[in-house]
């Protein structure tokens, strides 16, 4: 497997471009987009887990759906990337059905 390569400033700017209409689309799933929020950001686990105030061993069993974080933990690192917790819609299922309110 190939080392991963620290985006430049353009990559990086791209990048971020790229998660920020993906996640008004609703299309950044977790775990995965983490590690996709991280990496945009040019941050190794390391880096990220020190400024979130988390161990690198959680960010890695975030990163892999391993872990099972505080709303505290997913606050701060969405704070990072100036997102929200939140709940959004599935985007074309057929499987979610609305309750009967009376």
């Amino acid at each position: 497997m190939a080392r991963w390569k620290k985006p430049n400033k353009e990559e990086i700017s791209a990048g971020r471009a790229i998660l920020r209409e993906r996640a008004a689309a609703g299309e950044l799933i977790f775990p995965a987009a983490v590690a996709e929020i991280r990496r945009s950001f040019g941050l190794t686990q390391a880096q990220f887990a020190s400024i979130t105030g988390i161990t690198k061993r959680q960010v890695l069993e975030i990163e892999t759906g391993k872990a099972n974080p505080t709303v505290e933990t997913l606050e701060r690192i969405a704070g990072l990337f100036g997102f929200t917790l939140g709940f959004v819609p599935k985007v074309n299922s057929a499987s979610t059905v609305a309750p009967k309110l009376q």
